[in-house]
């Protein structure tokens, strides 16, 4: 799974993982409206929604916030028409990202997202070009304070986890998508604090980012994230911790 969760490390690095917290609610509410419009309102019968819910639990939303979402998709309350749109393209040195948006408007979606590939050196590309490089798994997040790694690995391995890795302050389990919420329920029940759960786009291979273009890709990336409609930024990178702390 190497260079799966580069950006994420260093989003939590900088500080930037919690201190947006209402930017994330904003993210899942808009997740689970486009969920239940899609599939409708029963999580028993809509995958999608219920592995958005399940991050939204992690994420300790309250639980009328869901409510509420899940019924604007459905139609029960008036609200926004959100749809999904992704777009691909390449940053600094050849680094490959995929950008999911849900957004009300796809003109201004995709113009945003054309303006930050071209400030920060990259460029837009064509459909299909960039995401055969990616497969999506399932990720949970378990706190890392006090835990024995054996025994989190052996709990994970019994619920059909496909790897587990020792990361910066905190595990991450992978294991298929559609097997999110019983890789949830069963670390729960183990006794292991799980802070975070969904679906990540894992590339096969990963590049070395080195000098220079290790800034720029990650001004790239910060843009990308801050856009309003952007939902998630998954890219192929990897970069040696010494050089992060030269850019921080």
């Amino acid at each position: 799974m190497s260079g799966h969760n580069k950006w994420s490390t260093i989003k939590h690095k900088k500080g930037k993982a919690d201190a947006a917290r209402g930017r994330l609610f904003t993210k899942l509410i808009k997740e689970i409206t486009i969920a239940a419009r899609m599939g409708g309102g029963s999580e028993d019968t809509n995958p999608r929604l219920r592995t958005a819910v399940l991050a939204a639990k992690a994420a300790n939303m309250p639980s009328d916030n869901v409510t509420r979402a899940i019924k604007k998709g459905t139609g029960e309350l008036e609200g926004v028409s959100y749809e999904d749109v992704s777009y691909e393209g390449y940053g600094p040195e050849g680094v490959a990202i995929i950008v999911e948006c849900v957004t009300d408007n796809k003109n201004r979606c995709v113009s945003e997202v054309r303006h930050a590939f071209t400030k920060h050196n990259g460029k837009m590309a064509e459909p299909g070009s960039v995401s055969w490089m990616f497969k999506e798994t399932g990720r949970v997040e378990v706190e890392g304070e006090g835990v024995d790694g054996d025994a989190l690995l052996m709990a994970a391995m019994d619920a059909g986890a496909d790897d587990v890795v020792d990361g910066d302050g905190a595990f991450e389990v992978f294991c298929p998508t559609s097997g999110l919420e019983k890789m949830v329920n069963a670390l729960n029940g183990a006794g292991f604090k799980v802070s975070e759960s969904g679906r990540v786009m894992v590339p096969a291979n990963t590049i070395q980012v080195e000098g220079k273009g290790a800034g720029t890709l990650l001004r790239l990336l910060e843009h990308l994230e801050s856009l309003d409609d952007v939902q998630n930024v998954w890219s192929n990178f990897e970069m040696d911790d010494s050089l992060l702390d030269t850019l921080e």
